[in-house]
């Protein structure tokens, strides 16, 4: 009798000539749907020195796909009418009261009054006017205490008028995360864990990962263009050890670290109407706002409320290129994680991610006994 071949297997067919040429050291790809996990796979390594696999349990720091988990909380307090989308951010942190704006970047000291106050859907949206990070903060990003970096931001000037532009800023999801503490009175992290990370079942979801979570972290390579090749680096924008509580502190914009499974269930609950196993976290209107696109014309790129938009389809990449997108139009989500700082090691890296994304439309649903989302 004839053995059966195995189902042709074409993402790892896409994948494995990126790892054969260097683009990447390795990836874990994974692909759900409202209730299920399709199609998840380590490949390549985890660490090329050792050779040690790529495993589809590897930690990876998410950086900004932090910033949709980090909203999604605070949309919470939106739901319980605790907070609203246009009260002015000043409402809650009254150090942001009299802001000023740069009205030439040629003259930093060139500065005029704000023409009203900072609106907390415009520090979701990046249409604020803060900068990207304060002058204020040191090299790395996990080295402030909230209350105390947000406090720097307030007292630097506006980068233009609030709402009539765009630029991508850490600041206006750090100082949405420092209102949430000050409304609840919870630290923000710990309103992370109880109200999010625990009940989805995302137990590898932390700021903090534990030394059985770090042996598990997918080593970061960037690209020395000289030598041709990957070389390791550490997360410049992250202090070390990685498991210190008593001198690293959370950063709400970026500072997580996840895996694809716990990622994915975080898709689902969103995909799901903001549902999962029959819990509710945030309200279909939440959900609404946070992936319309909130900054108009400002920027050719759609931006919701901590959510990149755009087509149909909502989501968010980090700092060394992972990326997680639901396609809300076909049901399906998309998590791909990597370490890559810096360029891609080769000029095929840029295409990794749309290519996935199609990749993943083709991926066959599981039948109507197949697993559930674990």
């Amino acid at each position: 009798m004839a053995q059966a071949q195995a189902a042709p297997d074409p993402i790892a067919a896409y994948l494995q000539p990126l790892i054969d040429d260097h683009t990447i050291a390795g990836a874990v790809t994974l692909v759900a749907d409202r209730s299920s996990i399709l199609y998840v796979k380590g490949i390549g390594a985890r660490d090329l020195a050792s050779q040690a696999p790529m495993p589809a349990n590897a930690m990876f720091w998410i950086a900004s796909t932090s910033k949709p988990m980090t909203t999604t909380a605070f949309m919470m307090l939106v739901d319980e009418g605790k907070i609203s989308l246009d009260d002015p951010v000043e409402k809650y942190l009254p150090e942001f009261k009299g802001q000023k704006v740069r009205a030439r970047r040629d003259d930093p000291n060139h500065l005029v009054a704000a023409d009203h106050p900072i609106r907390i859907r415009e520090i979701l949206s990046h249409t604020s006017g803060l900068p990207f990070k304060s002058a204020a903060q040191p090299g790395a990003l996990d080295l402030l205490p909230l209350k105390d970096a947000v406090r720097s931001f307030a007292a630097e000037p506006l980068l233009f008028q609030p709402g009539t532009a765009y630029s991508y800023s850490n600041e206006g999801i750090n100082t949405a995360a420092r209102i949430l503490e000050v409304v609840t009175g919870i630290p923000y992290e710990r309103f992370m864990q109880e109200r999010l990370f625990f009940p989805l079942g995302m137990k590898d979801t932390t700021f903090w990962p534990d030394s059985s979570q770090i042996a598990r972290i997918a080593t970061t390579y960037k690209l020395d263009e000289q030598a041709g090749k990957l070389v390791p680096v550490q997360i410049e924008q992250l202090t070390y050890p990685l498991d210190d509580r008593q001198h690293r502190f959370p950063m709400p914009a970026g500072g997580l670290f996840s895996t694809a499974a716990d990622v994915a269930k975080f898709c689902q609950m969103i995909l799901n109407g903001g549902t999962f196993n029959g819990r509710r976290y945030v309200s279909e209107k939440a959900i609404h706002e946070m992936t319309t696109r909130q900054n108009g014309t400002t920027n050719e790129d759609g931006y919701g409320l901590g959510w990149s938009v755009r087509d149909g389809s909502a989501g968010h990449g980090g700092a060394y290129k992972n990326a997680m997108n639901i396609d809300l139009n076909t049901g399906r989500i998309l998590v791909f994680m990597v370490q890559q700082d810096g360029p891609w090691g080769t000029a095929k890296g840029d295409a990794i991610v749309s290519t996935l994304e199609r990749l993943a439309n083709e991926v066959k649903a599981a039948p109507a006994s197949g697993a559930a989302a674990r």
